[in-house]
């Protein structure tokens, strides 16, 4: 109904049943979400903004499938869509969105760029992207320092070198797409014919958006922006666990520390409820904590405490690295406890 079968062209991941029927994979879900609106007979302008979002697969067929989880042919996404009782109001929620989205990547501590894009298949009459910029972004795009406007290249063009707001100059970096949003205008309402009765009782086409965060993506961006060449960093809130707490070795010198090591879990689990479930004790104790720490590395642990030697003391003292800052500090269980107390969680 929406001509999209063709449009998308060879991106739609298409197979074809025993019996001849064609059927597609979701790379998007503006029809099957518009449909079940229209299926709901009577909406009223009083339940607008009326907003729908889910979690889940999506597919493509990418022509380079790569780097991962950056460029997958399935990958999940958070999709939303959205049904306003004007283009003024649809626009205000299209912005709230827009808002929310950045305030999201500012939280995780991704220093996104949101810029003007091409509505490409989806369709509607305006659409920008979140770009993280990064060397191995397969994205263009372009910011004036001048005035903070931005676009992606496939819209300026190839010849453009001034900025079309302040006429200065435009910076063009490259950058990996971790969230989209279209205002798709009566795009696909009209089509469904997704209806709401106006204050009068008159019936209405409905004032679309939809908007995307790649999930997997967002995980695989920020690991590679983030990270240097022997640690893997996670943005805080995007962490597995937030601490990692690594004993002695087994018959060493500082293998008494051991027990405190255990206390100092106990300590941290039962007077900071919002790290329960957040801290792991590494207890593969034939390995040196030289072993383990590289597995901690590995693993993006954002703060790893070792008991080491200085875990003998009186008091005891651990050493304490902040992976995301490579800052390393000794501190007593109380001081652990205080340190931590800071960490912020989902």
């Amino acid at each position: 109904a929406t001509s999209r079968w063709d449009l998308m062209g060879k991106e739609l991941l298409r197979l074809r049943d025993r019996h001849g029927k064609e059927y597609c994979l979701g790379p998007t879900h503006e029809e099957a979400v518009t449909a079940l609106v229209a299926s709901q007979k009577i909406v009223s302008y009083k339940q607008l903004p009326f907003l729908l979002y889910q979690v889940t697969r999506k597919f493509r067929d990418e022509p380079r499938p790569r780097f991962g989880l950056l460029r997958g042919r399935e990958f999940y996404m958070k999709d939303m869509y959205s049904f306003d009782a004007s283009p003024e109001a649809a626009r205000h929620t299209y912005d709230l969105v827009g808002e929310a989205y950045s305030s999201l990547f500012r939280r995780l501590g991704l220093q996104c760029v949101r810029v003007q894009a091409d509505v490409g298949s989806i369709g509607g009459t305006a659409s920008h992207e979140f770009q993280l910029p990064a060397d191995i972004g397969e994205d263009r795009f372009a910011v004036c320092p001048g005035c903070g406007f931005s676009a992606n290249m496939e819209t300026l063009g190839m010849s453009h070198t001034d900025c079309p707001a302040c006429r200065g100059p435009l910076t063009e970096a490259r950058g990996i797409e971790v969230g989209h949003t279209f205002h798709l205008g009566t795009r696909y309402s009209s089509i469904f014919n997704a209806q709401f009765t106006d204050a009068q009782g008159k019936p209405v086409l409905a004032e679309m958006g939809c908007y995307g965060l790649g999930m997997t993506r967002i995980l695989a961006a920020a690991i590679e922006v983030l990270s240097t060449e022997d640690c893997v960093r996670w943005p805080g809130l995007l962490a597995p666990y937030q601490v990692c707490l690594i004993p002695p070795k087994k018959g060493s010198k500082e293998e008494a520390a051991a027990e405190l090591a255990g206390h100092l879990y106990d300590l941290i689990t039962e007077t900071l409820p919002q790290l329960r479930g957040e801290v792991l004790l590494d207890d593969r104790t034939h390995r040196t904590i030289g072993n383990r720490l590289k597995d901690a590395n590995k693993l993006g642990y954002p703060f790893v405490i070792i008991a080491g030697k200085r875990a003998l003391e009186d008091p005891a003292h651990f050493e304490v690295w902040s992976q995301n800052t490579g800052e390393v500090v000794f501190l007593t269980r109380e001081g652990v406890t205080e340190f931590l107390s800071q960490v912020q969680v989902v």
